[in-house]
């Protein structure tokens, strides 16, 4: 009798672990996505899409429909996906044209996805460890990749994003913080301080609310999707000026987005600016002084390569910039430092 219950124990004890790991397994990517921003995963699903394009190409698939999704959702439909499939997934993304950059981002993306079906038990230790050793290109090795690749004829950016941000040097800071004092002015200013002096991406502008500022303690607290933080900046003096400004006039909307929108002749309409609007606002406002193709992100980029300029580190400026890594703005550190300094000649 006692065997018995034992046994029936076990049995059951057996079951009941079985259906946990299974649903452990079905449920590592769902947990993973539920952990991530949304601009993460509409990312991931952009590069999942691309990785589809590159299978169907070389047959592995048919045709490209829903297999982004099933990708993006379920273990199973990795089973078949080898280290060799996502060698010559990166060496395609470079004969069609995608920026080094991008295509680190692509593999990231995909491998991230195959670790996922490995933790669910649909890759084995054995396929994941061989897809493990399919790598990006090291900040060092992309001009070396990019000379390569223009030699032989091959674009090395696909789509019009820049190669190379446009730089700004303190005289132009200073101009295109400088504006007229009109609605339309007022709020220019307000918008150039906040990229040119804390470093704020587009999206983030654009999401940026009325009650993002404190303006007696000279404070912001904002939100940076991308990376899933909330932050608060002390406000620099200029940036301070132009919001108070912004809301001493009037012009400021009563709730909800910082700034308004503007019609020609300089007349604000309805709260809230589009990413597109604020693009090309600042590529308007560029090329009123002769600066040509500016962006909202060559403002972020003055931003950091002036605070590397002066002195901030590298663990500073990751978190003043909502940066997750100190990746990039160790290249803004080390762009910045004087390669000479401290060398010594002795006197002639």
């Amino acid at each position: 009798m006692t065997n018995a219950i034992i046994n029936t124990d076990q049995d059951r004890q057996l079951m009941v672990g079985a259906a946990a790991d299974h649903a452990s397994r079905s449920g590592v990517f769902s947990d993973y996505q539920m952990r991530r921003a949304q601009n993460t995963l509409r990312r991931q699903r952009d590069d999942l899409a691309t990785f589809v394009e590159y299978l169907v190409e070389v047959q592995f698939y048919t045709e490209a429909t829903g297999h982004a999704q099933q990708l993006f959702h379920d273990a199973e439909a990795w089973a078949n996906i080898t280290k060799g499939l996502m060698a010559a997934f990166v060496a395609w993304l470079l004969q069609n044209g995608y920026a080094v950059g991008t295509v680190n981002i692509k593999l990231s993306t995909v491998k991230q996805y195959a670790k996922l079906a490995f933790q669910a038990g649909t890759l084995s230790a054995e396929q994941h460890a061989l897809i493990r050793t399919v790598t990006g290109y090291p900040y060092q090795e992309q001009k070396q990749v990019n000379e390569k690749r223009s030699a032989a004829g091959t674009a090395t950016r696909k789509g019009v994003k820049k190669a190379e941000a446009v730089s700004l040097d303190k005289a132009q800071v200073k101009a295109l913080k400088t504006q007229p004092d009109t609605p339309q002015g007022r709020r220019d200013a307000l918008l150039l301080c906040l990229l040119l002096d804390h470093g704020l991406r587009l999206g983030e502008l654009a999401l940026l609310e009325v009650t993002a500022f404190d303006l007696a303690a000279g404070l912001m607290i904002f939100e940076r999707p991308k990376v899933n933080k909330v932050q608060t900046h002390e406000l620099t003096p200029d940036m301070l000026r132009a919001a108070r400004a912004w809301f001493a006039s009037g012009d400021a909307p009563a709730a909800g987005k910082l700034l308004r929108g503007s019609r020609r002749g300089g007349r604000l309409t309805e709260t809230g600016m589009s990413e597109r609007a604020i693009t090309k606002r600042v590529a308007d406002l560029g090329a009123a002084m002769g600066v040509y193709g500016l962006s909202a992100h060559d403002l972020r980029h003055s931003w950091a390569t002036r605070a590397a300029r002066n002195k901030t580190d590298a663990f500073d400026l990751r978190d003043a910039g909502g940066w997750n890594s100190l990746a990039m703005p160790s290249r803004y550190v080390e762009a910045a430092k004087i390669a000479n300094e401290g060398v010594n000649l002795g006197e002639d």
